[in-house]
């Protein structure tokens, strides 16, 4: 299974949960589904429901996921062998940057610029669509280029401790 987390780069974050990959697909899988029958039925409450389920996880962290806690339930259930896990910032980021696209969305819609709204609903649909599908998570991979942006959303996460700086030194291996 392709992994989010370019490999090599999980030592160089901070200590963090590690989470079940194919939770995180699941998950977007159905924010996907959401998303699209939101689009096609064009509800912009749904989108707002989305918006709450990735945000919370966003901003609490994956153990606080709803789609997380349906896919642990469904792992016990299904009796799913367990997989290598990856660290949680990645993803966590992902849905950071998936937050701010479906508030941007939601804001678009109370402005009357629906168009614009359902265009941003359908891009985070559509990244949603390939991390379920592929397992390539477009968040998770910008979390890790050489920008301020990550960095600023770890130290809140981690309450003002800084990411090593290993991160700008060593280049970046993708499984």
């Amino acid at each position: 299974m392709p992994s989010a987390i370019p490999s090599g780069s999980t030592d160089q974050l901070p200590p963090a949960r590690m989470i079940d990959p194919r939770g995180h697909r699941f998950g977007a899988g159905v924010s996907a589904i959401v998303l699209i029958i939101a689009t096609l039925t064009q509800t912009p409450w749904l989108v707002a429901l989305v918006l709450v389920s990735i945000g919370v996880s966003a901003a609490f962290g994956m153990r606080w996921s709803v789609y997380g806690m349906v896919w642990r339930r469904l792992v016990k259930v299904v009796g799913l062998a367990p997989v290598e896990l990856e660290h949680e910032y990645p993803p966590r980021f992902a849905q950071v940057l998936g937050s701010v696209a479906l508030t941007f969305a939601l804001v678009a819609f109370a402005l009357g610029a629906t168009p614009l709204g359902w265009v941003l609903t359908l891009a985070v649909a559509t990244l949603q669509t390939v991390l379920a599908v592929t397992g390539y998570c477009l968040g998770c991979r910008l979390y890790f280029l050489r920008w301020w942006v990550p960095d600023v959303v770890t130290r809140i996460w981690t309450r003002g401790r800084r990411r090593t700086d290993a991160i700008s030194v060593q280049p970046i291996q993708y499984r």
